[in-house]
């Protein structure tokens, strides 16, 4: 099979489009032919040997970590679960796995997968697994009642926008932190705006610091409220009761089986910002390197 693959660090010159063989479906496992793929800023972190924590493997790497395709085979216990055809998304939990998604094939535990939302071309579905996860599990850990109140930080990125449009789900009352270019998008999912220039007023039941502000944002959140950092080495240490917590996502096809409901039900918006093919790796990671993206970079086949 093609897979996307690089033998060294550096920059986005060192992908290529590399034959690899088709890996094989063992206990409990599906063989997903991929449609498409999202890339996102750790695959550039770990391209250029700058992700700050071991890896499993030792190169050559194939990225990737979500997957929008159809079921090819399935192991011994699988076949319960998904027969070949089936179309699904999937996560593949690539800091345990290296498993990368950029590539024809990719072979993924059948607890990480749920059929795809119907009607949705699978270069939107592909930007549904991984952030959408994370923006869920920012929440779940929370665990806020509806009502509360929760500024949201990078509202307009991948994973602000979906945990706007959870929250909005939750009955939670968002406020969305963004640019001044961003207002309309946020308000469509239902948020309070509030622009990069001014100064918060109030406090909040809660944060999510996706755009990792850090520690200052602590002031704005009540005394026993909660902070989400978007990664353990970013967590607060907590002050005034506040629990402070951070993402680590995980794969979970039942909790993407409720995203890909809320999709269905208009909830969810998926949006893509360009569709690159593998040959164009190269492109679409200097694409994402460049910032301002307002949805997924995804790779095709």
């Amino acid at each position: 099979m093609r897979a996307v693959s690089y033998s060294q660090f550096g920059g986005p010159e060192v992908l290529q489009v590399a034959e690899a063989p088709v890996p094989q479906p063992g206990p409990g496992q599906v063989r997903v032919r991929v449609a498409a793929s999202s890339l996102h800023p750790v695959d550039l972190m770990v391209r250029s040997g700058t992700f700050p924590a071991p890896l499993p493997t030792e190169l050559p790497y194939t990225p990737g970590w979500d997957v929008a395709g159809s079921v090819d085979a399935t192991g011994p216990g699988a076949e319960q679960a998904f027969a070949a055809g089936d179309e699904v998304i999937g996560f593949s939990p690539w800091l345990r796995t290296t498993a990368g998604a950029h590539a024809e094939y990719v072979v993924l535990d059948a607890s990480s997968l749920t059929a795809a939302p119907a009607g949705v071309p699978a270069t939107e579905a592909a930007t549904l697994p991984a952030n959408g996860l994370a923006a869920a599990q920012a929440l779940d850990l929370l665990a806020l009642p509806a009502g509360s109140s929760v500024l949201v930080t990078g509202a307009a990125g991948q994973v602000g926008g979906f945990v706007l449009a959870l929250a909005r789900a939750a009955g939670l009352h968002a406020t969305g932190l963004a640019g001044d270019g961003d207002r309309e998008f946020v308000e469509s999912l239902g948020a309070a705006f509030l622009s990069r220039a001014e100064e918060p007023e109030g406090t909040f039941d809660a944060v999510v610091d996706l755009a990792v502000i850090g520690s200052s944002l602590l002031d704005l959140v009540r005394d026993g409220g909660g902070y989400v950092a978007a990664s353990p080495p970013l967590r607060p240490e907590p002050v005034r009761g506040i629990r402070t917590v951070a993402l680590e996502v995980e794969s979970d096809g039942s909790r993407l089986a409720d995203l890909v409901a809320l999709v269905g039900s208009g909830d969810i918006p998926l949006r893509v910002a360009g569709v690159y093919t593998f040959a164009e790796a190269a492109a679409a990671h200097e694409r994402l390197a460049r910032g301002g993206v307002r949805g997924g970079v995804v790779l095709i086949p």
